[in-house]
């Protein structure tokens, strides 16, 4: 890659922040006994028959496997039975504990002391507020892929927009610099609001405005358009309906709802950054990445009709819902 794709988007930053996502993985898989099963196994496995022996959740269970695929310590090949893994010659080699090259026993030192001692590291160097932080990071992440997710689709049409869960406000920035005749209004919590108003977004700001609350248990205005950016993988299907019912019912005739989530493939063979992202809401939350057309499934039982996806080749992508 050279240097201005580099600065137009920066791939090598991206795969030093997922770099613990990685290493967790593997070391995951060594300590439940994945490559040792497949390697004594003598045979390809299913994700559930792994699971199953392994006495783990065969939902995590495939997302692990899937992970470890997109990092070439497995290998997959599709049958008429299903997906059948198997483990690939360097974790034959090195992940597997009897092998004479085993470096098992390092990975597990590093799982359980090192991991763990590495969370305090910034502590040696400040103590800063953690929302700050997250909201700060948040507003990084849209500065190089908001651009993409808010062009699209032409939103021009849309000139009053929410976004639910809006945070620091940088993808509503982005929103008013790229479509100058519209309004954002930032629905987020109380002390969301505080933070982004006295750090993120200036009082000048005239197209952005703020609204507080909890968007799952207050009620949510009526407005053309509303955005959900990184809201929903937090959740499970039915949390999903509950609050893109709430969205619809409040959308005005001809509006919309436009989710900003990372993609899965439809056979979830990728990519593997979502797939790692997908492990991190197993472990943080109660929701998952998913599909487009699961996506579409959930706004389809909401009400929303004539959706749309456009995948942007970044981290995130864009699913357009329409209420007719």
């Amino acid at each position: 890659m050279g240097s201005t794709e580099d600065l137009d988007y920066p791939q090598i930053i991206v795969q030093y922040s997922n770099g613990f996502l990685i290493s967790k993985v593997m070391f995951t898989a060594c300590e439940l006994g994945v490559f040792d099963l497949l390697l004594e196994s003598g045979k390809p496995l299913s994700s559930d028959a792994i699971a199953a022996h392994l006495g783990a959740s065969t939902m995590g269970m495939k997302r692990l496997l899937d992970a470890c695929v997109g990092l070439k310590l497995l290998a997959v090949e599709m049958t008429q039975e299903g997906a059948l893994y198997r483990n690939t010659e360097i974790s034959n080699i090195y992940l597997t504990k009897s092998s004479t090259k085993s470096q098992y026993h390092i990975m597990m030192y590093y799982s359980n002391t090192v991991y763990l001692c590495w969370q305090y590291l910034a502590d040696a160097v400040r103590s800063d507020e953690e929302m700050l932080k997250f909201m700060a990071g948040q507003n990084s992440v849209w500065s190089i892929c908001g651009r993409d997710v808010l062009a699209a689709f032409d939103l021009s049409p849309f000139t009053q927009i929410y976004d639910l869960g809006g945070g620091g406000g940088a993808l509503a920035q982005e929103c008013v610099s790229l479509y100058p005749n519209s309004t954002v209004t930032i629905y987020d919590l109380p002390k969301v609001v505080r933070v982004a108003k006295e750090q993120f977004v200036s009082p000048e700001e005239r197209q952005i405005t703020f609204h507080e609350g909890d968007f799952f248990n207050n009620s949510i205005p009526e407005a053309e358009l509303y955005i959900l950016s990184k809201i929903l993988h937090d959740w499970d299907d039915d949390k999903c309906k509950q609050l893109l019912a709430k969205v619809y019912k409040a959308c005005k005739p001809g509006g919309g709802v436009l989710l900003v989530e990372s993609l899965l493939n439809e056979d979830k063979s990728g990519p593997v950054e979502t797939q790692l992202y997908s492990l991190n809401m197993l472990v943080q939350t109660e929701g998952k990445e998913r599909t487009a057309a699961e996506y579409s499934k959930l706004l389809e039982a909401a009400g929303f009709g004539v959706i749309q996806v456009k995948r942007t080749g970044k981290l995130y992508d864009a699913v357009l819902g329409r209420k007719l």
